[in-house]
């Protein structure tokens, strides 16, 4: 994952001050590196027998959606709040510089699922959380969370518990 981790570049003080933003978009616009991270997805959750990927609102949409069309699984997105038409789900949230809500829709998750949450990055937790908290919500189990990125040194994966999470680049 050397590869990948040498694609992401910092954006000091974005989106506030203080704050160094971890840009995956030239991972983006590399073919190889998105089949890396498709295939890392792919393997180190192939024992997790997911049925479905869920991706959370915007970059987790891109990287959930290449690993479910690659494992043949149905897509469902978690969103910010008013993007959704259909009778949805809501969880409000702490995130790393502020208040959160996701939604998702009541039939974008069954209760036999197995679900895998798949976002581009793991900071202090609290939208990854959300994410399970709306899948579970509906009786669906998540089988794992995965990050093309995390930030150790916020603590997120305390948020996820005992939950099955992998990270594929960490800082």
């Amino acid at each position: 994952m050397d590869s990948i981790k040498r694609l992401i570049r910092d954006i000091p003080d974005f989106p506030k001050p203080g704050i160094i933003f971890k840009d995956i978009t030239p991972i983006l616009g590399d073919p190889g590196a998105m089949a890396r991270i498709t295939g890392a997805f792919e393997r180190e959750f192939e024992a997790a027998k997911p049925t479905r990927i869920v991706g959370i609102e915007s970059r987790g949409f891109i990287f959930g959606a290449v690993l479910a069309t690659a494992l043949e699984l149905p897509f469902t997105p978690v969103r910010k709040p008013g993007k959704l038409p259909y009778d949805k789900l809501s969880v409000s949230y702490t995130l790393e510089y502020g208040q959160g809500t996701l939604e998702m829709h009541t039939d974008g998750v069954s209760s036999d699922d197995r679900v895998l949450i798949i976002d581009d990055l793991l900071a202090t937790g609290g939208t990854a959380a959300a994410a399970c908290e709306l899948v579970e919500r509906v009786g669906a189990q998540v089988a794992g969370v995965g990050f093309v990125v995390e930030l150790l040194f916020l603590n997120g994966r305390e948020k996820l518990g005992g939950r099955n999470v992998l990270s594929l680049v960490t800082y």
